[in-house]
């Protein structure tokens, strides 16, 4: 850096602290440019949307339940009303999603893009007038108070410095004049948002009628139709069989023997004499004796003679 560029940083400075700490007065703007400063400010804020187009790397919602409705309706068949209704309704939603892409393109590149390049271009351009203004500022009454203290200084430094301050304080107050009276374009951009977003809806909505037409059709196609009753089969109709035909009959009491694998008669075990009331089972009679009690002692200790 040169001695001369050294000198005015240090000049600069030099006033800057004796503005903030030592309670000199620097020189005033006019009010113009205070209210000029003050809607640069606003708009600042406003504009941190940014713009650009990029791919779309997403997909929209409608799109996705488009593209469901259409797999599941096609896994039905067309022969399925529900089925041809499912596809009609997921070719809308469809419809949908790329009227929404539609959409999403033109907002780009008729309203964040021309916003994007107010923010990087326009804005940009005067933050640098600004920022070269509040320098010269300085320097301008840094050199303005030395004189007044009577310092060395020649009248073509005072008059350099003054045309400096007066030079940046127009490029500033233009840019700003310029961004603040641009209001026919950025009104233009405003409409072109409404209006993109006004043929979106009537895009969407020209769609969904003619869906609910179409959807209105298929139902009163559907009820239309003969119903057929379900009539309830039996097992054997089927050619199902039943549980009864996989079980062998089981022997009742007084059928005919049971016979062994081998196909021959199982043999019984020969019957023993009951005492029923003094009744063999063979038929011959007894002293009366109770089934509890032993058979060869009654009730009297009078033992029975034994038939044999």
């Amino acid at each position: 850096m040169a001695f001369a560029g050294l000198k005015k940083q240090i000049n600069k400075a030099n006033q800057y602290m004796s503005e903030k700490i030592g309670g000199a007065e620097g020189t005033k703007f006019t009010e113009e440019y205070t209210e000029m400063e003050d809607f640069r400010a606003k708009l600042m804020v406003s504009s941190k949307l940014r713009g650009g187009a990029r791919a779309h790397a997403y997909t929209q919602p409608e799109g996705t339940l488009g593209e469901c409705m259409v797999k599941f309706g096609k896994d039905l068949g067309e022969e399925s009303p529900f089925g041809l209704s499912l596809i009609e309704c997921g070719e809308a939603m469809k419809q949908m999603a790329e009227v929404k892409y539609a959409l999403e393109d033109n907002v780009k590149q008729n309203f964040l893009e021309p916003l994007h390049h107010l923010q990087t271009k326009d804005m940009k351009d005067v933050m640098h007038h600004r920022k070269k203004l509040q320098g010269r500022r300085l320097d301008y009454d840094c050199k303005k108070r030395r004189q007044a203290k009577r310092a060395h200084l020649s009248e073509d430094e005072i008059r350099l410095a003054e045309d400096k301050f007066e030079e940046s304080f127009n490029l500033a107050s233009m840019g700003m004049f310029n961004l603040l009276e641009n209001d026919v374009e950025q009104i233009s951009q405003l409409a072109s948002l409404a209006e993109s977003l006004y043929d979106y809806h009537n895009q969407c909505a020209a769609i969904l009628q003619s869906a609910t037409e179409r959807l209105n059709e298929q139902r009163n196609e559907a009820a239309s139709r003969p119903k057929e009753t379900y009539q309830p089969k039996k097992l054997h109709e089927l050619n199902i069989p039943s549980l009864h035909d996989d079980i062998s009959p089981q022997v009742e009491y007084g059928a005919s023997p049971a016979r062994s694998p081998a196909g021959t008669p199982v043999e019984t075990p020969p019957h023993k004499s009951l005492y029923l009331g003094g009744l063999t089972a063979g038929g011959g009679q007894t002293s009366a004796t109770s089934p509890g009690r032993s058979p060869n002692r009654s009730p009297n200790g009078f033992v029975p003679a034994k038939i044999d």
